[in-house]
């Protein structure tokens, strides 16, 4: 396949300080699709339209003439659009922020910022406009439920809770929308760290009625969730300057729910794998590590089980 807009896609897309694995025809074809630019179409004319990862490979056979196989999509997913997300180039259903993770409905969007530029490639006012952009931009999470003031929020089924602008805040937020449905079957949260205050959301309440009792001066977890089809407590370290769950911290853990009667799961979250590379050789065993940018998995640090509870050493 030789197309014009193609090779521009790719040039664009390396521009814009994507690893050499974005830069390849897969993922120009879904930067086209995602600005709906077609074959004549100039860089001008883009838009951003609503498009998920079926409509999108429809428009690479329609007007590129290139077809993907049906299980193609999650290549797509994970090798394209999950990395266009990490660098705030496109959000996740801007339509319905609080649609379920594994919708079929799910659609993605170019951010206004990013089209305002991409519209200006091939001109003279194009590096001027990179340099602006790139200077702004950051490799953390495009959020779907960030304020006018680039505060976090995170929709529980009781409350809206807001955390305060941040990295910390952006994984703490990945943990809830993207972490528990994946892997805690009936979850309900019962706390939630915050940067600028200790907790954003505590509910006590339901702690207690667990038999836990937290002494809250201790370091308890940035995020607490409580899986009540399976009995398990998952206890969550949000990793953007602090360290993660190493040895020290499991015992610690461990002496603060020491009174719990229900399993508890230790989970270390990091938003990149280059983070998580970081910290590898601190990772405490019997412990798990979920990384953001790739939802779908789990890193088990020992054998014996995937994921669960273990008993006290």
């Amino acid at each position: 396949m030789n197309h014009v807009r193609t090779d521009e896609a790719i040039d664009v897309i390396r521009q814009l300080g994507f690893s050499k694995k974005q830069q390849n025809i897969r993922s120009a074809l879904t930067l086209l699709a995602l600005l709906d630019i077609k074959p004549n179409d100039n860089w001008k004319s883009a838009s951003n339209p609503l498009c998920g990862i079926t409509p999108m490979m429809n428009f690479f056979a329609k007007h590129y003439g290139k077809k993907y196989a049906p299980n193609s999509r999650e290549t797509i997913r994970r090798q394209t659009v999950h990395q266009f997300l990490q660098k705030s180039l496109i959000v996740e259903n801007p339509d319905k922020p609080d649609r379920p993770t594994n919708s079929g409905k799910t659609v993605y969007q170019i951010t206004p910022k990013s089209l305002k530029l991409l519209q200006r490639y091939g001109t003279a006012a194009w590096e001027k406009y990179l340099k602006e952009y790139s200077s702004g931009s950051s490799s953390k999470p495009a959020s779907a439920y960030r304020t006018r003031d680039g505060a976090v929020s995170i929709h529980l089924p009781t409350e809206v809770v807001r955390l305060s602008v941040g990295r910390h805040s952006n994984l703490i937020q990945s943990i809830h929308t993207k972490f528990a449905p994946r892997f805690i079957k009936k979850g309900i949260t019962i706390c939630i760290g915050d940067t600028a205050r200790k907790f954003a959301y505590f509910d006590k309440e339901h702690l207690t009625s667990l038999g836990i009792d937290l002494n809250l001066h201790g370091k308890i977890p940035d995020v607490i969730i409580y899986d009540q089809s399976r009995r398990w407590m998952f206890l969550v370290e949000a990793v953007t300057s602090h360290g993660p769950i190493d040895a020290k911290r499991k015992n610690e853990l461990q002496k603060i729910f020491s009174k719990a009667r229900i399993g508890l799961v230790y989970v270390t979250a990091f938003a990149d794998m280059d983070s998580m590379r970081r910290y590898a050789a601190d990772i405490s065993w019997k412990t798990e590590v979920w990384v953001a940018e790739d939802p779908d998995h789990m890193i088990h640090f020992d054998g014996g089980r995937f994921l669960g509870p273990y008993e006290p050493a």
